[in-house]
């Protein structure tokens, strides 16, 4: 059993545990956190979670924001100026880019019922353009179901590293790992 499989049998015993619903936003976000030289294993076998999911009664939603950056330069009326100059990209939290992102987000979420897991997939993608744990703030409010955030990295105790390349963050979100005790 590959750890992409063993990651998906931890995911299950988690959301198939019963859902209290008075929980706050950040309670309700769950980081299955994997290897990221696994990436593109999990892509394959992305649809085991899903199944997991279906299975403990749950209903599934995945979003991709692998594509988001590339979709919106695409878009914007300036990108030949910020080929020529990258230095002209507004990538603060308060940006355009920003605002794309956590609208995009945002709307999976809010059309998402109780029983629905958000899954969101390609967050290294977003790597040097935004913080992962700043855009899982900001939503935080809309998450009706559970939120799932699939993170190519570590965790060390409360600390996550994405792509164990950026300084950590501290989050109280649920994880996920391949070091909790695992039982086939």
């Amino acid at each position: 059993m590959s750890q992409i499989e063993k990651l998906a049998k931890v995911y299950e015993r988690h959301v198939g545990v019963e859902w209290q619903r008075t929980m706050a936003g950040a309670q309700r976000v769950m980081l299955a956190v994997y290897p990221k030289e696994k990436e593109r294993l999990l892509r394959a076998r992305v649809g085991e979670f899903e199944e997991a999911t279906r299975r403990t009664g749950h209903e599934w939603a995945l979003v991709d924001a692998t594509g988001w950056f590339a979709e919106w330069m695409a878009a914007h009326e300036y990108r030949e100026s910020y080929f020529e100059d990258p230095e002209l990209l507004d990538l603060n939290p308060e940006g355009e880019f920003w605002e794309a992102v956590e609208g995009r987000l945002r709307v999976t979420l809010e059309a998402a019922d109780e029983e629905t897991v958000v899954a969101l997939l390609g967050i290294a993608s977003l790597y040097g353009f935004l913080r992962v744990s700043e855009l899982v703030r900001a939503v935080e409010t809309s998450i009706r179901g559970r939120l799932l955030v699939f993170f190519p990295g570590t965790k060390n105790e409360n600390n996550y590293r994405l792509l164990d390349a950026r300084d950590g963050w501290n989050y109280l979100a649920q994880p996920i790992t391949l070091h909790e005790a695992w039982v086939p």
